[in-house]
């Protein structure tokens, strides 16, 4: 299927502008997402409407706390990346073969998004790759979703570009942005990336008024110096708010770094106070259990107003509200 976003470019090469890479593509090249060909002089989207999973799954396991907690996200996936992470869980789709067949099978953003409704979802979820890479397929379900009465969620690395945010702006309500480090060393040797997109994006993201969490897979000896952490939360509290939700979650081997050590719970803990010591009223550990990673504290007086236990919620009080002193908590709770 012809791609959208991209525009040609003398001698039949063409520019897509996707993403933060901005690959300029000659005639049969791939990006680096290898999910993007130039084919004749046009980009043609291998993925534009390839699902590899589709599943109904809590909304805390994208993981977002503060939108529309305790209910059920229509979960959909792709294939293809424009990250190459050694850590990545699941790689079986995010990198396509080398020999260009990508896996999945066809579904029109029509049928999935009676899916959805058939499956009772209150909202539909762009998750487990990177949901930049197949743009075509969510700009057409999240606003035939929109127009249903579903919520739209991206879960993603942050590193698309302006070109990809922009025509979403009315057709996403909530965003999961993974900030895997605070070094650009790191974007460039763990993920194939860059640091600075990402935080540009986060901001623009902000800005735009979509609910906004962010995650941190906490990488022993990676990206879990104190100093890189505290830089982080001051990033988190100074450029997106205090009231930012950041999920510190525990590193499990995978991929090409399978035999790397896990995160122990300790390390979490201290990273969970680092944030907490910066300013932020909600600070989250997930992939392992803890007392206090799983809480929801009033900012206003540090009652507790919703405990988790795994994707299990209980609330306190009324949604959105502190059950002692009745402060509104941020978020979208209906």
């Amino acid at each position: 299927m012809r791609a959208m976003l991209w525009e040609p470019l003398p001698g039949g090469d063409v520019c897509c502008r996707l993403c933060a890479h901005a690959c300029r593509l000659k005639k049969g090249g791939k990006g680096v997402c290898g999910v993007r060909v130039n084919v004749g002089g046009e980009l043609v989207s291998l993925v534009a409407d390839v699902v590899t999973s589709a599943q109904m799954d809590p909304v805390e396991k994208k993981p977002l706390y503060h939108f529309l907690p305790g209910s059920k996200t229509f979960s959909v996936g792709s294939a293809g990346c424009n990250f190459q992470c050694r850590f990545c869980q699941n790689h079986q789709i995010a990198r396509v073969p080398s020999n260009g067949v990508v896996p999945g099978k066809r579904v029109t953003p029509d049928a999935l998004v009676r899916l959805a409704e058939n499956q009772r979802a209150r909202s539909m979820a762009f998750t487990y790759n990177e949901p930049t890479v197949f743009f075509e397929q969510v700009y057409e379900t999240s606003g035939l979703a929109q127009a249903m009465g579903l919520r739209v969620i991206l879960v993603s690395n942050g590193f698309m570009s302006e070109d990809f945010l922009l025509p979403l702006r009315r057709r996403v309500n909530a965003v999961n942005v993974d900030l895997k480090s605070f070094s650009d060393d790191f974007y460039r040797d763990y993920c194939g990336g860059r640091l600075q997109p990402v935080l540009d994006n986060l901001k623009a993201i902000r800005d735009m008024g979509w609910w906004l969490e962010v995650t941190t897979l906490i990488i022993p000896g990676c990206n879990d110096s104190e100093a890189e952490l505290r830089d982080m939360a001051a990033f988190v509290h100074d450029e997106l708010g205090p009231d930012t939700p950041w999920h510190l979650s525990a590193f499990h081997g995978a991929y090409l770094m399978a035999g790397h050590p896990s995160t122990p719970l300790s390390r979490l803990e201290e990273a969970w106070s680092i944030g907490r010591e910066a300013g932020l009223h909600f600070v989250y550990i997930g992939n392992v259990s803890s007392a206090v990673g799983g809480t929801t504290f009033c900012p206003a007086c540090g009652t507790p107003a919703i405990e988790r236990r795994g994707w299990q919620t209980r609330r306190l009080g009324a949604l959105g509200q502190c059950p002692s002193c009745k402060a509104a908590l941020p978020g979208v709770w209906k």
